[in-house]
This record gives structure tokens, sequence and C-alpha cells, in this order.
């Protein structure tokens, strides 16, 4: 066949995985109300991540211009800042505050990754493109809007999830969000279904990065910004492609030069479910601690252990940790913990604080609480294993648990309970539980960053779901800028 060929320069038809991106974002009707109300949830839980990693000089100094004195007066607000920014900057910069602290959302299947992520790109182009509306008499675009291009956002990234591990072959899950992100802005342009899978081909052409920055030795800040940088990527792709620039149709299985030849050891990617509403519906907030998820319940395993712990450390012999296979491969770490990206990502360390200190905050990865001597020396008394069973309701689509189990032993002989916790707060299970955690969160992260007044007006308008979802996506913007 011609498509095998090397030597044939006849042009293919698109890959149909971009050809059923185009026709999802161009054609299907989101009907689920399930789905538009965790999405409203979910800008919310964004937004309060955004204003949560404000609180930290590293991140702070990532964000504005490309280099000083590039603004956009008009242009994208970035939450918490006066900057006014171009969209692509904007892209990276918003992405870059959502991601920071890692807690914002979460999906964990083949490929773990946070769909919420793709704000970056969303709410950067929407009130560019808003602003630019409502400037020349033009109908500005709503919430409601921008809720919508979430959901599919979600969906594209975390279906390709499911049964497709980029991780395995060593490439980090923010090349989903520049697929996701690619295509929706795209769309949001104006961009037709070829524009779509035009400027969806360019996205996997660019390859990806590599999980070498969430790892050992090399564990660093990159991981906070990376989505950012897959976000400000994505408008690129977006925008050329509204210029007529040009697609590669088998961008994915071309023979040797292809996605899958080069970086996908040749598998084609499978698909468990088409593209509806899945995602949102089913997403994983992370509104207690900011952790790696996999470690979630590990957390609150360790946060219900404290009170029979805290008062006994230096008689602690053995702790021992049950997770999943992914949760050994991601988070089992041993040795010096050389910054915060390196913290987040140890389960010893992220269930030492909470034995320790009974909480676990953004803050308790910073040198300042990681020089406390007790949190290494129970570091070096835990044991992680694998618990199969764990593993087993990961994956299973009916399931799709996180379990850890924690049980302290003591140098007498005797030990704790077993604590042991199926799924986090953050899951649907229990989102009745969790939602009221969620609206803690966005309140208190308001609060820390604005004064009473506007954080008054801000929750006016987002608890009036009606008006809110009215709401021009700049007006909302505008309230979240200082």
């Amino acid at each position: 066949m011609a498509h095998f060929d090397i030597r044939s320069a006849k042009r293919p038809d698109p890959d149909q995985p971009l050809v059923d991106i185009a026709n999802y974002i161009a054609d299907f009707h989101i009907g689920s109300a399930e789905a538009f109300q965790t999405a409203r949830y979910c800008l919310l839980d964004s937004i309060a991540c955004s204003m949560l990693a404000m609180r930290f000089p590293e991140c702070v100094k990532m964000l504005g211009p490309i280099v000083p004195g590039a603004n956009l007066p008009g242009g994208a607000r970035v939450p918490g800042t006066a900057h006014e920014l171009d969209p692509v900057q904007a892209a990276f910069n918003i992405g870059t505050q959502v991601r920071w602290l890692d807690f914002n959302d979460t999906w964990l299947a083949a490929e773990w990754g946070h769909p919420s992520d793709n704000l970056g790109a969303i709410l950067a182009v929407g009130d560019y493109l808003s602003r630019t509306a409502a400037r020349s008499g033009g109908k500005p675009v709503s919430v409601r809007e921008i809720l919508r291009w979430m959901i599919k956002a979600h969906e594209i990234q975390g279906c390709i999830a499911l049964k497709n591990s980029f991780n395995r072959v060593g490439l980090d899950h923010v090349i989903l969000v520049r697929l996701a992100s690619t295509a929706v802005a795209t769309a949001m342009l104006g961009g037709s279904k070829d524009d779509v899978i035009n400027a969806v081909s360019n996205s996997w052409i660019d390859g990806g990065a590599l999980r070498t920055y969430r790892h050992a030795p090399n564990t660093g800040s990159r991981k906070s910004w990376a989505a950012g940088d897959a976000c400000r990527r994505a408008v690129i792709h977006a925008l050329n492609a509204l210029k007529g620039e040009m697609g590669y149709p088998s961008a994915l299985s071309a023979k040797t030069w292809g996605f899958y030849d080069v970086l996908f050891k040749g598998k084609a990617f499978e698909f468990e479910r088409p593209f509806g509403s899945y995602v949102m519906e089913n997403v994983l907030f992370k509104i207690s601690f900011p952790a790696e998820f996999h470690a979630q319940t590990a957390v609150e395993c360790a946060l219900k252990l404290h009170p029979l712990v805290a008062g006994r450390l230096d008689q602690v012999a053995k702790i021992t940790i049950e997770t999943q296979e992914a949760g050994v491969r991601i988070i089992d770490k041993t040795g010096p913990l050389a910054n915060p990206a390196d913290r987040d990502h140890c389960i010893q360390y992220m269930v030492a604080v909470p034995l320790v200190f009974g909480r676990l905050t953004a803050s308790d990865y910073e040198d300042a609480v990681a020089r406390d001597p007790r949190i290494d020396a129970l570091r070096d008394r835990m044991e992680v294993r694998e618990n199969p069973q764990f593993t087993r309701d990961y994956y299973d689509p009916d399931k799709r648990y996180i379990g850890n189990a924690v049980q302290v032993h003591f140098a007498d002989g005797s030990a704790t309970e077993r604590v042991s916790i199926d799924f986090p707060i953050g899951q649907r299970q229990r989102r009745a539980e969790g939602i009221p955690v969620l609206v803690r969160k966005f309140e208190d992260a308001l609060a820390g960053q604005f004064p009473r007044r506007r954080v008054e007006q801000i929750l006016a308008m987002v608890n009036d779901v009606t008006r809110f979802e009215a709401t021009p996506i700049h007006e909302f913007m505008d309230l979240l800028a200082v």
C-alpha cells in the first residue's frame, strides 16, 4: 500500500484518530447536565489552584510576558496578576498557575494526567476572543461556552489515556494536554474540521516531552510549568492552522517517520470508548491535599493514624505502605530529596509529614519543613510494596480506585490498625462529600489573594449558576485580576 511505501509521494487520507477528534470537536452535542455541573466545579477548583500558586515566588517568577515589556493591552488576563498578554503567552501563564502545586484535577488510567491543565489554553483563547468581540460589538464568549470546551478537552485527553500508556515509553503526559488544547483552541478560533486535523497533526509531529524531570535523579520544577508549555504550543498550532498552514495526514502512522514508529514502539493507539462526556463526569478532584494522586489515599490513611503515632515517633520500628503498581513505579523513592518537586512525588515523604504534623499542605514540601529530621527518620523505616488487588481495582473501568493502606509498627512489638482506603474524597463515588470541600478550597484561595469585597463579588457571581454561565468570560477574568 502506498500508505506504507516509503518511496511513494502520494498523500494519504488523514489518520483515523485525527478525523475522530475533528468530528467530535465539530459535531458532538454535549447533553449531560452532570458534565456541565462538574465542569463548573472544575473551573472553580482550577482557579483556586491558580490563586494558591501565587503564594509561591518560584511560580510568580515564571509569569508575565515572554520578555519584559511585551505586554498586550486588552489581551488575555492572568488570574491574580495585572498581566495582559497575547493568548500564546497567556496560555503558558495560566497553565503554569493551574498546575504549579499539583493540586488540580487528575485522571488515572493507562496514562495519568491532569485534564484541567487544558484551561491554560481554553481560558487564554476564550478571554482574548471575548474581549475582542466586546470591543467590536460582537458576541462575547460566555462561561457556558468555556465549560463546553473544557468538557471536550477533558474527553480527548482522558479517552486517549484510557488504553495508551505514554509513560511506559518515556513520554510525559503533557503530550495529551498539547493535543487536546490544540484541537479545542483551533475550534474556538473558528477553525474547520480540516483546520483541526491539520493543527492536531502538527501537535503529534512535535513528539513529546520526556519524563526525565518527573523522576529521580532529575526531578525538578519543570513538572510545574510543563503543562503551561504544552498549552502555549497548542495555541501556536491553532493560530497557524487558521492561517492556512498545512498539516500532515499520516503524522501518526507514517512508516519510519510517524509518531507510532518513532515514539510508540510501532504500536497504534487503542480506544476503549468513543468520545462523549465520560471523562468530565468521572474526573478526580484533588481537594484535600496537594499530593501526587497515587498517594492521596495514603495521605488520608496517615492522617487517621497521626493521633496514634505522633507521641511515639521515636518508638516506630517499621511503617508498611501498600499501594498500586503505578504508585510503586512512580512515587516509591529513597535517598535525599532535593526540592519540592522531588518531595511531592515521594510516597514516603507524603506519608511521613501527616504522621508527624497531622497535615499536608503545599508549604510542607518546602525546605523549612523538609529539614525536620523526623521526616527522613520515618522514611528510612518505610517499606513500600504493591498490593495486587489495589492494582486490579486501579485498572478496572467500573472502579478506577486508587487504593492505599498504611500500618505503623512499634519497637515493643505492637502496631496500629492497618488503615486502608480505596478511593479519595475527590473520586466520583465520594462526589457529594467532596464538593463542599472543593467550594471551601475555592473560597479560601480567593480570600488569600483578594480583599473581602472582591471575594464577595466573585462568590455572588459563581453561586448564581444561571447568571454565572451567561457571564462573558472576560468579565469573570476581570474580577480575578489585580
